[in-house]
């Protein structure tokens, strides 16, 4: 395989899946085959992991590699990564664990505290109806933000602004499954940083600052697909201090998930300076996505990227998976990888 050229390789762009982000997924993948073409790759192929056919297509095109485009459930926790392992099919981004860690944002946020690096208070509620928003209320404060502990791209995010909006928020965000996070609510700069692997160090994006539009609380669905322009500022203007600091930490988190290939982490700058807030171990790829936009700053096209992440995946161009898998306390394992490894493989494409 290492002796083929970008011309011979069959590349399977996986994109769509399950989770609520799916068709965000398909543009992503979309803009993903047309930059692997650009790059010279001759064979690239768009698979659906939610296809009744998915995995016999899998199995049966002879792909050298797949190329992962998927978001939230499914896509970015470990699953379908497992699901390529089991078929031998190498693969982009990060590997199962690292995925399943940065996927539950409790899990990362614990992460992210061995590793030093500031979080917001928080509280994890397992059942939210049987949650007390006077005593949440009690330990945060009546200004906060409640969202799904493993979803992505503001699905089920609500700001919160007293006692009463409580419940409801984390009902709604219990509408979209699992445990719920809720987030003292932090005032400042929200920024992001994307960072990638390069053949001899990890390499930092320049850095996004996302201005919120009017009538928005906070960078929701609707403003994350808007026109770049009108949101996206780069480089972002914030003190040199917390620039620095920002980016320092966004390896830090990679490093701390034991993210390969990519990630993007988003930050508050507060008086206190950079607030973490997650970890994307697959941004979004679309024309209007953040890193995408963060390559161009820095000089690079988007097909450059994807070609970087295809030698990774094949190990012409390390790290390679597994070599940085995050050291996942036990408490942390157990209550994370029962969800991860309790359904079959061939689930995913049923």
């Amino acid at each position: 395989m290492a002796d083929k050229t970008r011309g011979e390789l069959r590349v399977a762009v996986l994109a769509g899946g399950i989770s609520d982000e799916r068709e965000i997924s398909f543009d992503s993948g979309r803009n993903v085959c047309a930059a692997l073409e650009e790059a010279g790759y001759g064979a690239v192929e768009l698979l659906d992991p939610a296809a009744d056919d998915f995995l016999d297509r899998l199995r049966a095109g002879g792909f050298d590699v797949a190329f992962i485009a998927l978001h939230g459930r499914g896509g970015e926790d470990g699953q379908i990564q497992s699901v390529l392992e089991f078929c031998g099919i190498p693969y982009t981004g990060s590997g199962v664990i690292a995925s399943a860690c940065a996927a539950d944002k409790a899990v990362s946020k614990a992460l992210y505290e061995r590793a030093g690096i500031p979080v917001a208070r928080d509280a994890v509620v397992e059942d939210p109806a049987l949650a007390d928003p006077a005593q949440i209320v009690a330990e945060l404060g009546s200004e906060l933000f409640v969202k799904p502990a493993v979803n992505g791209s503001s699905y089920g995010v609500s700001g919160v602004h007293g006692e009463e909006e409580l419940m409801p928020a984390l009902l709604r965000a219990a509408e979209h499954g699992g445990k719920v996070l809720v987030e003292e609510r932090l005032v400042g700069t929200e920024i992001t940083v994307g960072v990638y692997d390069a053949p001899d160090a990890l390499r930092v994006l320049p850095i996004v600052e996302i201005r919120p539009q009017e009538g928005s609380e906070f960078y929701d669905l609707t403003v994350k697909y808007s026109d770049p322009t009108d949101i996206h500022r780069i480089p972002a203007q914030i003190a040199p201090a917390d620039y620095a600091r920002a980016q320092e930490l966004a390896c830090r988190a990679h490093e701390a998930l034991g993210c390969t290939g990519f990630s993007r982490t988003d930050f508050i700058v507060t008086e206190r300076g950079p607030v973490i807030l997650e970890t994307n171990t697959i941004p979004g790829m679309t024309d209007t996505s953040l890193y995408p936009d963060e390559v161009r700053h820095a000089g690079m096209t988007f097909a450059d990227v994807c070609a970087r992440l295809i030698d990774l995946a094949l190990g012409t161009g390390a790290p390679a998976h597994h070599l940085a898998d995050p050291d996942v306390p036990a408490d942390l394992a157990e209550a994370r990888y029962p969800q991860l490894w309790g359904a079959e493989p061939a689930q995913i494409g049923a």
